[in-house]
């Protein structure tokens, strides 16, 4: 017996697929940005320490670490919105 929706039974395991690698590259690149925040604050926090120029560098790091999360966001929009069709449905708008 054939399938009346042709080969659409393996749509759906694909959409799946490709959602559950969206849901972990989302959550890795979050977790990247998070983790550059707290990196750059605990150089900065080390540097103060080791330069005596308290708060300087831990405030520095921390602006490093949040222009590398913000930086690190944008490219995780755009690298997941790559294979998103356009919403309002006209070719080449996204």
């Amino acid at each position: 017996m054939t399938d009346p929706h042709g080969d659409r039974g393996n749509e759906g395991a694909d959409q799946k697929e490709q959602s559950g690698r969206r849901d972990g590259a989302a959550y890795q690149g979050a977790l990247e940005a998070v983790f550059a925040i707290l990196i750059a604050g605990g150089i900065g926090y080390w540097a103060d320490g080791r330069f005596g120029t308290s708060p300087w560098l831990l405030i520095l790091g921390f602006v490093i670490g949040f222009a590398s999360f913000v930086l690190r966001l944008f490219r995780l929009g755009r690298r997941l919105n790559e294979g998103v069709p356009p919403v309002s449905g006209k070719p080449g708008r996204r």
